[in-house]
């Protein structure tokens, strides 16, 4: 397979129509293969804390939502062509976008860290199986894991190598090889535990997770792909494409993991008789089940392909804050730095503290942007974006030295309320924060846009 060219990973140059190559099929297998992984698993897991019925309710609920708002900006992907990052700059201002790409850099880094740490603990798992190495949690077990982060970060240098032409490869054959595993997991725990064991079973009252808590947590896992969806519908062929198939993989490949998330946390706590969500990551569960080597290395393989979107995001998203990073070297930083990252729980404390306070982070910032990008392109500006200002600093765009702080304001006003009433009882128990924080987003966003409406935004005009 040929080199990326550098202008694949360009973030602000619109797309060229002839390379919109990516049709229905390419972007369904995408998504179902970005969300049937590791990562939805272990959410899934940790959900698994509001007991079967609550974790139930809110991957149906939270989730669905999520992927609307992914679609909404998928569909101005689409039509502007570019990047996700640089759909910010129209609203937030030409140099106000860097703020997030940096942020952004950070989610999917973030991500890679995940599932790279969770592709670990199954190598430390198969060397102990056949080396006798100490595993996770076993004495001396930090090696074992060293070592997994390692062939890892060697796995997605090869990977993201290749372009998003390989990136549509792997999560093919990604794809079949964890709906395999997901639906053997599924019959191994069926066949010792009963369906009725798993509806009735309540984790202890001190490790109950809150409805709404778990809403957060599912809104922020979901709403964290929303930054790299223009990435790839910007080379669909139609609207369709880039609305509908994201919306519909994204959706079939969470319900299907997050519910094998689910029902594998809840079937290995009744089966030890303790419920533990740090030990909520698929590699430990399957070692529980015991599933064996090959399905630990099916792990490794399938935390490869959501890694492959992961580092593409991260690195579009840093060559829309600064040019002089070329494309391909920014995507070396990007799995160089996210290897580094991944060693911080074996420091800092069990890895599902550092899970939790990620997911708040997405959830407090993304949450905000995501209202604010879709309520300016569709309400505000009413589909006038004009790609070829998005790198003018003396255009509609720039505003005050390239940043738009009326609106950088609104978005800090968002995430400050996030923080103030994540904690709240009524939210806590109920909806949660994340979903309320974005709809006051957009509406402060909407308003202060007509409070003191730029003409040229009106009349859909360039800057004079």
């Amino acid at each position: 397979m040929s080199r990326p060219s550098i202008k694949e990973y360009e973030a602000v140059a619109p797309v060229a129509a002839a390379d919109r190559n990516l049709g229905f099929g390419d972007l369904l297998a995408t998504w179902v293969g970005a969300n049937a992984n590791n990562g939805t698993w272990y959410v899934g897991g940790v959900v698994a804390g509001a007991a079967f019925a609550g974790a139930t309710l809110v991957t149906l609920v939270a989730n669905p939502i999520a992927y609307v708002v992914m679609a909404l900006i998928g569909f101005i992907g689409f039509k502007v062509g570019t990047s996700t990052m640089a759909l910010t700059r129209p609203s937030l201002g030409i140099r106000g976008s860097y703020l997030p790409s940096i942020l952004n850099t950070i989610q999917f880094l973030g991500w890679t860290a995940v599932n790279t740490f969770i592709a670990a603990i199954s190598v430390g798992y198969i060397l102990k199986d056949t080396l006798g190495w100490p595993a996770l949690g076993d004495p001396g077990g930090n090696r074992s894991m060293l070592l997994g982060i390692g062939i890892m970060s060697i796995l997605h240098l090869v990977s993201i190598a290749l372009g998003h032409h390989s990136v549509k490869m792997i999560e093919r054959v990604g794809v079949i090889l964890v709906l395999i595993l997901g639906l053997w997991e599924t019959v191994v725990v069926l066949q010792h535990i009963s369906l009725s064991q798993i509806l009735t079973w309540r984790p202890p009252v001190d490790q109950t997770l809150p409805l709404g808590k778990a809403m957060d947590v599912m809104a922020a896992f979901s709403l964290g792909w929303v930054p790299a969806i223009a990435e790839f519908t910007r080379y669909t062929k139609n609207a369709r494409s880039a609305v509908v198939a994201p919306m519909i993989g994204a959706n079939l490949g969470l319900f299907w993991f997050a519910f094998v998330g689910i029902i594998g946390a809840i079937g290995a706590a009744i089966s030890t008789g303790t419920y533990d969500p740090n030990n909520s990551d698929p590699s430990t569960i399957v070692s529980k089940l015991g599933l064996g080597v090959i399905a630990l290395l099916v792990i490794i393989i399938t935390s490869t392909t959501a890694n492959a979107v992961n580092l593409m995001a991260a690195g579009i998203s840093l060559t829309n804050i600064t040019r002089r990073i070329k494309p391909i070297a920014a995507l070396w930083v990007v799995t160089i730095v996210a290897a580094v990252l991944t060693c911080v729980p074996l420091v800092v404390g069990n890895f599902l503290d550092s899970f939790i306070v990620f997911l708040d982070y997405i959830g407090m910032v993304f949450g905000p942007l995501c209202a604010i990008v879709i309520v300016d392109y569709f309400f505000v500006r009413r589909g006038r974006y004009r790609a070829e200002a998005f790198t003018d600093l003396s255009g509609e765009y720039a505003y005050t030295g390239g940043v738009n702080w009326r609106t950088m304001a609104v978005w800090a006003i968002g995430v400050g309320f996030f923080l103030a009433v994540r904690n709240v009882d009524v939210l806590s128990n109920s909806i949660g924060a994340t979903y309320p924080t974005m709809i006051l987003t957009g509406i402060l966003h909407y308003v202060q846009c007509r409070i003191k409406p730029d003409a040229r935004i009106e009349r859909g005009e360039p800057a004079a």
